[in-house]
């Protein structure tokens, strides 16, 4: 039975997982901030990698990736109506979460035979999806509004260094990510789909009230500052 195929469980997916996606870019990205971890972008941007794997090994659709991503970046926005901010305060931070939705659908949907090859080709997917994100993120987020660490790369060279500093450790960490969430993907689905198959008013409401409980943590969050 593939009950969680219906277009309302692909919508309540979407909505639950961009929604949890959204919080930890906050949560988590101002808690790396203020500890001085590096790296918090290559960070986030895998942790939303094994996030979509996760939500596509119970539901099949790449373009729904691209939804999730939009989705998580739209959480990042709140900081311009509640913090007055300019609009392109969280361009670049909110460009990066929607590339890699987009670059993973595309790469999903053109290796999907790959998958069936256990962890080594689900983890290609992932190293390819994370190195094709953080490229397009350096030509695109250039001349979009880009931080000052990004700008350290607009130089001769600076490409070539900007993959070894930053792409392919975006790559390492989302071959490690897309396999674990495919995975628990997997493993989660039936009864995911047996959940919804049976108290579908319950399954409905809970996870609304989640997505719901995300959104409002996060503004909360944005709100004192995080």
């Amino acid at each position: 039975m593939k009950k969680q195929n219906k277009t309302s469980d692909i919508l309540i997916g979407l909505i639950v997982v961009g929604s949890i996606w959204g919080m930890l870019e906050i949560f988590l990205g101002a808690g790396m901030h203020s500890a001085g971890i590096p790296h918090k972008g290559d960070v986030l941007t895998a942790l939303g990698m094994g996030l979509m794997a996760f939500a596509f090994a119970i539901y099949r659709k790449p373009l729904m990736l691209i939804a999730i991503a939009a989705l998580a970046a739209s959480m990042r926005q709140m900081a311009i109506p509640i913090l007055h901010l300019s609009t392109f305060c969280k361009a670049n931070s909110s460009l990066a979460v929607i590339l890699g939705g987009t670059t993973l659908a595309g790469v999903t949907r053109l290796t999907a035979p790959y998958l069936k090859r256990g962890h080594l080709g689900r983890a290609g997917i992932g190293s390819a999806s994370g190195f094709l994100t953080a490229t397009s993120f350096y030509f695109i987020g250039m001349h979009v509004a880009p931080c000052r660490y990004l700008l350290s790369f607009n130089r001769p060279g600076g490409f070539v260094a900007f993959i070894g500093a930053e792409a392919i450790i975006w790559a390492a960490l989302s071959a490690v990510t897309f396999p674990v969430g495919y995975r628990i993907g997997e493993r989660l689905s039936e009864r995911i789909a047996q959940i919804a198959l049976r108290r579908p008013l319950r399954f409905y409401a809970l996870s609304l009230a989640a997505a719901a409980g995300c959104w409002l943590a996060g503004a909360i969050a944005i709100a004192k500052g995080l």
